[in-house]
């Protein structure tokens, strides 16, 4: 391994210093040098902590002509991002008409970002009272995405969301 060395200077007052603040010589500095050590990163590839993942598939609001819903595949790092997020970087629809003109963006203060966890309820955090405000006649599977982080820094699994339950007939 290789290193650099670098001089890194400290300042200290000259010796004939007395205190006094009302003088006529100007102060000057005198460097010190010492020399700092740092090595340089090598060629040979180090192993990268491994964080975990989370698998994320969403399932379609409406089924296709072949009667199939369509689903989008994500993974992302646990415990990073909401589930909004999620969705608006992969440019997946959220709202239903009302929710793209009325949304809070997502401040967790309007309940249009409703999703439904198909599976993979283990892998979310815990409603937050945003959703117990807002869901509380809904059923248990449905989550604010704006609300609902996904996976813990320490967890990795799959997770299934259905977009726009309210939708599903």
């Amino acid at each position: 391994m290789s290193t650099l060395n670098f001089p890194v200077m400290t300042l200290r007052q000259p010796p004939e210093f007395t205190g006094n603040v009302n003088r006529q010589k100007p102060i000057t500095l005198h460097p010190r040098r010492r020399h700092l050590t740092l090595p340089l990163a090598s060629n040979s590839p180090q192993p990268a902590e491994q964080k975990p993942i989370i698998e994320l598939q969403f399932i379609g609001p409406k089924a296709g002509g072949d009667g199939k819903y369509p689903v989008d595949e994500v993974t992302e790092v646990s415990g990073e991002k909401v589930l909004r997020k999620i969705m608006e970087d992969n440019k997946l629809e959220l709202y239903a008409t009302y929710g793209k003109l009325m949304n809070c963006g997502g401040g967790g203060s309007c309940g249009t970002c409703i999703v439904e966890v198909i599976e993979g309820k283990d892998l979310l955090s815990e409603r937050t009272n945003a959703e117990l405000k807002y869901l509380k006649k809904k059923p248990e599977s449905w989550r604010l995405a704006c609300q609902t982080i996904v996976g813990n820094k320490e967890n990795s699994g799959k997770v299934v969301i259905q977009r726009l339950p309210q939708w599903k007939k």
